[in-house]
C-alpha cells in the first residue's frame, strides 16, 4: 500500500474514532458535578429583561441539582468573538454543556460543535441543529397575543407603539401576535413599529419610546432587552406592556402586564437529560402549556372584564382550542395570507417575514 492511501486510511480512522467517541459521550450519563454548564449571554445580567430572566432560570437550575456549578459570560456580541468565549468555557471551565442564549450565535455554535463533537450545545431561538446541537425557544407569541388584548382595551387613540430590536422572524411574529390581540379589542387600531437594530441599547430604546409617544401613541410595548421603554412610559404617564420580565418595577403606575420568560422550564430538562444520558438533538418550542412563557399580573388600569377575557383566552390556548395565527389573516396590503378555516403551520409561524393588517412600518430587507 502506498503512503498516499495509507495516509487517507489514517485520516479515516481518526475521523471514525472521533465520531464513535462523540456518540458514546453524548449517550452516556454525566454526573451533575461534571456538567459545568456554560451560559453565553447577549447582554448584562443587570439588564432587567432578557438576560436577567435567563440568569434567574440558570440559578434555579443550579439550585435543583446538587453539585451543579454553572459559569456565565455576559455581554457577548453576536459575532466571531463568541467562538473564543465558548472555547474558554469548554477548556477552562470544563463545560460539557453550552447554552448559547441569543439568535446571532447560531453559525458560531455550529462551528464549535464541529470542533468539539463530545460537547453538547443548546442554541436559543435558532434553527440549525447537528448531532450535538439542539435548539430551544418558547412560544412567546401566545402571551404576546394576550398582552395585545390588554393593550387594545385601554387605548383611547387606537394608536399603539412597538419598539422592536431586529427585523427577524422571532420579532416579526411577536409584533403580529400582539397586533392580532389589539385588533380583537379594537378592529381599527394600529401598531406603529420603530426598529432599533440592537437588542440592548437603553438610551436608544428610551428615545424610540418618546418618539412614539410624541407621534400620538397612548400605549407602548417593546421587543428589547431592558426596562427603558417602561421607564419612559412612567415618566410620560403612558400605558406600557413590558417584555421578558414583570416590568412593573419600572412603571409602577402605568404597567398593564407583560409576556414573561420562565427559562428554568427550558434549561432544567436539558441539564437533567445530560445527567441521565438521555439527551438527543431536537427542537424544543414550548409555550403556555409547558410554563416556558407566561403573562405577568395585570396592572390596575386593566378592566375586570378584560382580565376575565384574557384568562379565558389563555385557558383556551393551553387546551389547544385557540391557535393564534388562524384565518382569515391579511397582510398590510390587504392580501389574504391565511384563508378562513385554516391555521398556520409551525414552520410558517417560525419563518414569518410579513406584517399582518394593522401594523404600520416596514420590514427592512
Amino acid at each position: 500500500m502506498n503512503l498516499k492511501i495509507l495516509g487517507k486510511c489514517a485520516v479515516f480512522l481518526l475521523v471514525l474514532s472521533a465520531l464513535c467517541f462523540a456518540e458514546a459521550t453524548l449517550g452516556a450519563p454525566i454526573p451533575a458535578e461534571e456538567i459545568n454548564p456554560g451560559y453565553v449571554y447577549i447582554g448584562p445580567i443587570g439588564d432587567g429583561g432578557w438576560t436577567y430572566m435567563q440568569d434567574v432560570g440558570r440559578r434555579a437550575v443550579d439550585a435543583a441539582f446538587p453539585g451543579l456549578k454553572s459559569a456565565v459570560v455576559e455581554s457577548v456580541e453576536e459575532g466571531p468573538g463568541s467562538v473564543a468565549v465558548m472555547e474558554r468555557l469548554i477548556r477552562q471551565n470544563k463545560s460539557r454543556l453550552i447554552f448559547a442564549c441569543s439568535f446571532g450565535y447560531m453559525d458560531f455554535v455550529q462551528e464549535m460543535a464541529r470542533k468539539y463533537p463530545e460537547n453538547i450545545f443548546m442554541h436559543v431561538s435558532g434553527y440549525k441543529r447537528a448531532d450535538n446541537v439542539g435548539t430551544m425557544f418558547g412560544r412567546m407569541y401566545q402571551p404576546r397575543y394576550l398582552s395585545g388584548l390588554a393593550a387594545g382595551s385601554v387605548s383611547k387613540s387606537g394608536s399603539i407603539g412597538y419598539v422592536a430590536a431586529h427585523p427577524i422572524p422571532e420579532v416579526i411574529r411577536m409584533i403580529n401576535a400582539f397586533t392580532l390581540g389589539v385588533r380583537k379589542m379594537n378592529p381599527k387600531a394600529t401598531v406603529k413599529v420603530v426598529w432599533l437594530f440592537s437588542w440592548f441599547d437603553p438610551g436608544k430604546e428610551k428615545e424610540a419610546a418618546k418618539a412614539l409617544i410624541e407621534s400620538g401613541c397612548d400605549v407602548l410595548t417593546m421587543h428589547a432587552d431592558t426596562g427603558a421603554v417602561a421607564q419612559a412610559c412612567e415618566e410620560t404617564k403612558t400605558y406600557v406592556v413590558g417584555y421578558n420580565n414583570n416590568m412593573s418595577q419600572y412603571a409602577p403606575t402605568m404597567h398593564l402586564t407583560a409576556p414573561v420568560w420562565n427559562w428554568e422550564k427550558l434549561f432544567e430538562p436539558i441539564v437533567r437529560q445530560v445527567a441521565e444520558g438521555t439527551w438527543k438533538s431536537q427542537d424544543i418550542w414550548w409555550g403556555l402549556k409547558e410554563g416556558a412563557v407566561d403573562l405577568a399580573p395585570f396592572g390596575p388600569a386593566v378592566p375586570e372584564d378584560v382580565r376575565k377575557m384574557v384568562n379565558d383566552e389563555k385557558a383556551r390556548i393551553i387546551a389547544g382550542e385557540q391557535p393564534i395565527f388562524s384565518g382569515p389573516l391579511k397582510d398590510q396590503a390587504g392580501a389574504v395570507k391565511v384563508k378562513e378555516g385554516e391555521t398556520m403551520a409551525d414552520a410558517d409561524i417560525w419563518s414569518m417575514d410579513w406584517f399582518v393588517e394593522g401594523v404600520l412600518g416596514e420590514i427592512p430587507r
